[in-house]
């Protein structure tokens, strides 16, 4: 990603975004209100996963 790119996830796809290490991450998030859905915040990648994802992505 790019700064000003726009990324556009479809209703009801779990996704997970954030920073690598040595770097930082700041995004603005915006919805629509639909009647077939909600926003569903999942849980907190630990420290652990975060590391181990950094390792094979970047």
């Amino acid at each position: 990603m790019k700064p000003g790119d726009i990324i556009e996830i479809p209703s009801g796809v779990k996704h997970w975004h954030g920073s690598y290490p040595g770097n930082w991450f700041s995004h603005l998030a915006f919805s629509r209100p639909d009647e077939k859905s909600s926003t569903e915040w999942l849980e907190e990648v630990s420290d652990e996963e975060y590391n181990e994802i950094s390792k094979t992505v970047y």
